[in-house]
């Protein structure tokens, strides 16, 4: 009986969650433009229907393009800080992690009002290379977590061993370090794209409609009426992201990206 009741359990956990994805993804294959669901004359013309229209193709470009550049940003500051922390692990390298995770800790309207008010002062409102700064900034959290969390598993017998055999620091580099938190890099990167591609909030504030992303012409559409064009973007930001978190639980070390301890050394 209690078998029964937790798969009965998990099982309504499921439904919930994917709910409203699935009316979601009804409301996008609707025929006419309405957001009824069930769907009416179901149809994928809303589908072919957001690449023909220049109105939402424009801010695809300027999301995709903050959440890359935004991302590999993060990476390159989350990086020297995750490893100064490692190499040094004192009171400056601790000041410096804290540094790093403050931006995550903190309201996002908070941050986008801070990088609004700083924008504003020095020039760069409204300007896209401004929301990429705001995003990496903001978003460099993840990066330095997950890179951390590879650096914590690093033998450090294996850079021992490189030096004993003369290898020197940018070396010991490349053909240790590097390819021990290639995974994890790759990882941080990933998060940090689908959390970029997905933010509204420090988008809107640091550029207005100037550049307009997905998230704020979702918003902007809101206004005058409803289309399952808003349907469409947001099943496919949906896969998109369950895409790259799949194929980081496939070939990645996932339950160690989350934070947990290997049980036993393989």
């Amino acid at each position: 009986m209690t078998g029964w009741l937790k798969r009965a359990y998990v099982l309504a956990i499921l439904l919930l969650l994917l709910a409203p994805l699935l009316v979601v993804t009804g409301v996008s294959i609707n025929g006419p433009q309405t957001m009824r669901f069930p769907p009416v004359e179901p149809s994928l013309r809303w589908y072919g229907a957001l690449f023909e229209d220049s109105a939402w193709l424009v801010p695809l470009g300027h999301s995709l393009l903050i959440a890359a550049c935004a991302s590999a940003l993060s990476v390159a500051i989350a990086l020297p800080l995750a490893l100064f922390a490692w190499e040094r692990n004192g009171i400056a390298a601790r000041l410096l992690t804290g540094v790093g995770l403050a931006p995550f800790t903190l309201p996002p309207v908070i941050s986008a009002l801070g990088f609004m008010v700083f924008w504003m002062t020095v020039g760069g409102y409204g300007q896209i290379w401004a929301t990429i700064v705001s995003h990496a900034v903001f978003l460099v959290t993840l990066p330095l977590v997950t890179i951390s969390l590879g650096l914590k598993g690093i033998d450090r017998a294996f850079l021992e061993a490189a030096r004993v055999m003369g290898a020197g620091r940018w070396t010991v580099m490349r053909t240790v370090i590097g390819p021990l938190l290639l995974p994890f890099i790759v990882s941080g990167y990933a998060f940090a794209f689908v959390l970029s591609l997905n933010e509204y909030i420090i988008a809107y504030m640091v550029a207005g409609f100037t550049v307009e992303t997905i998230p704020i012409k979702i918003f902007n559409a809101l206004r005058y009426g409803y289309t399952p064009i808003l349907g469409v973007v947001s099943v496919l930001f949906v896969a998109l992201a369950a895409l790259v978190f799949g194929l980081i639980g496939r070939f990645g070390d996932l339950p160690r990206l989350m934070g947990a301890e290997r049980s036993r050394r393989e």
